[in-house]
C-alpha cells in the first residue's frame, strides 16, 4: 500500500484509503476503460467545505522499466505534482493519495486534490473575454508566466506528457498594472522525467503548439518568452 496524505483528518491512518474510497459527488470525468481498468474524476465537497476532486481507478495502470508488472497512474500523477511544485510551478495540491492492491480489481487508487479556486482553463478565460477586458498587456503577461512555468518544468527534465489548451488554467487578481497574474497546469497522469530538459521541451512545447488555439502573433509571443526562460532555442517552435 502506498498513502501520502497532505491535509489533517480525525481517520486513523490506516483507515484513511477505505474513508476517502468512499466519500462520493458528482461525476466531472465519468470512468472510462482504458488501461487495463476504469478511470473517473468526481467532485465532492470535504467535511469543512473545501472543494475537492477525487480521481478514482480501479486496475488502472502503467508499466515502466521501473514497474514492469504495472503501477496506478495516480502514482505517477502524485510524483509529477510534487516535482512541478518544488520547481515552483503552480498545481492542484494534493489532499491524500493512495493505492492498494485488491483482490478482485487487482489495483484500487485514489488521487485527491483541492480545486484550484479562482483559475480557469485559459481556453474558457478567452471565450469570456478575459482578454478584452483586462487588455493587451495583462495578456502579454499571461503568456510570460505560462512560458516561464514551462520552462520551469522542462529545466528541472519534467515533461507533461499531455499538454492540451484545457490543461492550462489561469487567474488574474485585480486590474491594471497592479493585476497579479497566475498559471497552473493540471492533469500530470502521463507526467514523467525525461533524460534531458531538451526531451521534456520538444515533446510538451510541439504538443501545445497542436492543441492549442494561439494565433500565430500569440504563439511566437508565447515562445519568445519560453526561449528567453530556458536558455536556448528549441528547433522546430
Amino acid at each position: 500500500m502506498a498513502v501520502q496524505c497532505a491535509a489533517e483528518t480525525d481517520v486513523a491512518p490506516q483507515d484513511r484509503f477505505d474513508y476517502f474510497w468512499n466519500q462520493r459527488g458528482e461525476w466531472v470525468e465519468e470512468p472510462n476503460v482504458r488501461r487495463g481498468g476504469e478511470s473517473g474524476v468526481q467532485r465532492v465537497v470535504s467535511s469543512n467545505g473545501q472543494l475537492l476532486y477525487v480521481k478514482r481507478q480501479t486496475g488502472h495502470i502503467y508499466r515502466s522499466l521501473l514497474h514492469p508488472f504495472g503501477r496506478p497512474t495516480v502514482l505517477r500523477e502524485r510524483d509529477a505534482l510534487i516535482g512541478l511544485k518544488l520547481l515552483d510551478v503552480l498545481v492542484p495540491e494534493i489532499v491524500f493519495c493512495g493505492a492498494q492492491r485488491d483482490p478482485v480489481h487487482k489495483w484500487r487508487a485514489l488521487l485527491i486534490t483541492k480545486s484550484l479556486d479562482g483559475f480557469e482553463e485559459i481556453e474558457h478565460w478567452y471565450a469570456g473575454g478575459g482578454r478584452e477586458h483586462h487588455g493587451e498587456a495583462v495578456h502579454d503577461r499571461v503568456l510570460k508566466e505560462l512560458a516561464e512555468s514551462l520552462a520551469r518544468m522542462h529545466k528541472g527534465c519534467w515533461q507533461h506528457g499531455c499538454l492540451y489548451f484545457k490543461h492550462v488554467f489561469v487567474r488574474i487578481t485585480g486590474e491594471g498594472e497592479a493585476a497579479k497574474v497566475e498559471v497552473a497546469l493540471i492533469d500530470l497522469e502521463k507526467g514523467r522525467q525525461r533524460w534531458t530538459s531538451r526531451q521534456a521541451a520538444i515533446h510538451d512545447m510541439k504538443q501545445l503548439r497542436r492543441h492549442s488555439s494561439f494565433s500565430t502573433t500569440d504563439w511566437q509571443k508565447l515562445v519568445y518568452f519560453y526561449k528567453t526562460a530556458f536558455g536556448s532555442a528549441i528547433k522546430g517552435l
